[in-house]
């Protein structure tokens, strides 16, 4: 995905641009992170990188896949005094068994 640079043998970085608020993270090495391409995972994070209130940056961990909204093994922290976001924190998850 040419919006991501490898900074690391297991950090992918999104810079900033557009409406993002912060940069996005990915950790996973190459495998897990061709995975993440196939889905809307990275479409979702980018999303998150635009809420109000978001934190240095919205992260997607190893396990990370589509989810609903925010992808599951998405993490973003929010400033409590910024308006727009209830929860000071998300991480993606699921309800299936």
């Amino acid at each position: 995905m040419s919006d991501f640079r490898k900074v690391s043998d297991v950090v992918w970085e999104k810079a900033k641009s557009g409406s993002m608020r912060v940069p996005v993270r990915v950790y996973a090495n190459e495998t897990l992170f061709g995975g993440m391409k196939r889905d809307r995972s990275f479409s979702q994070i980018t999303n998150v990188s635009s809420l109000p209130g978001i934190v240095k940056s919205a992260m997607v961990m190893p396990d990370g896949h589509e989810g609903y909204g925010f992808p599951i093994g998405g993490v973003a922290a929010f400033d409590p005094e910024d308006k727009g976001i209830v929860s000071p924190g998300g991480v993606g998850y699921t309800n299936r068994a």
